[in-house]
């Protein structure tokens, strides 16, 4: 297939593009700064641009099968970003309906999962990241209201551990004493995950 992928630049990107290699497609990087992905040489193309300007968006997505996005605000969180995420998904959503892209796969937060308990990973999120909250929450209602073949999927604790495989989801929740979830795992889950109809317009958690 061939991906346009968002936030290819971070941790999470950097997997889903040297994954999304490892499987065979065609990758399109949609960054900032190029610079940080020349490693990968001729393997990618690379398009610099500004992932909030839905017109760049849009002329960078025209010919694409999918859109997956690691997109998000650098941590520590600056003020100017805190509503990075909601102005992210206003572009992104409008440039693939006049691109006419369908799918995309989002990464989101577990702090918004309102029913876990062990961890309580909203309460958590309420206290200490409030702003992480709100603005993911208004970025998952633009998603949903947009009529794409959207999936988000909400990890908890991410790490820079190894690619497993193995890892539990649950549609709806996090699976229960879901603590962590790697970067890598959470890749081979963004293009696992790409071609299943059965995840089209659904919220999913992934923790091991």
């Amino acid at each position: 297939m061939k991906l346009a992928i968002l936030g290819a630049t971070g941790g999470t990107g950097l997997e889903i593009v040297r994954q999304a290699i490892g499987r065979g497609h065609s990758v399109t990087a949609f960054v900032r700064s190029p610079e940080k992905l020349k490693a990968y040489g001729d393997l990618i193309t690379v398009r610099r641009g500004d992932p909030l300007n839905a017109s760049e968006l849009e002329q960078m997505l025209k010919g694409h099968d999918a859109v997956l996005s690691a997109f998000g605000p650098r941590v520590p969180i600056a003020r100017k970003d805190h509503n990075l995420l909601h102005d992210f998904a206003a572009a992104l959503t409008t440039a693939m309906s006049r691109a006419s892209v369908k799918r995309v796969l989002v990464e989101s937060t577990a702090f918004l999962f309102k029913d876990s308990i062990v961890p309580p990973t909203y309460l958590v999120g309420r206290l200490f990241f409030p702003s992480v909250v709100a603005d993911a929450g208004a970025m998952e209602q633009i998603v949903e209201r947009s009529g794409l073949d959207w999936t988000l999927m909400r990890p908890p604790r991410l790490t820079d551990g190894e690619h497993t495989g193995h890892y539990r989801t649950r549609e709806g929740h996090l699976p229960r004493f879901g603590f962590s979830l790697s970067r890598a795992d959470v890749a081979h889950w963004f293009l696992k995950t790409l071609d299943d109809p059965n995840t089209i317009g659904k919220v999913v958690g992934a923790s091991y």
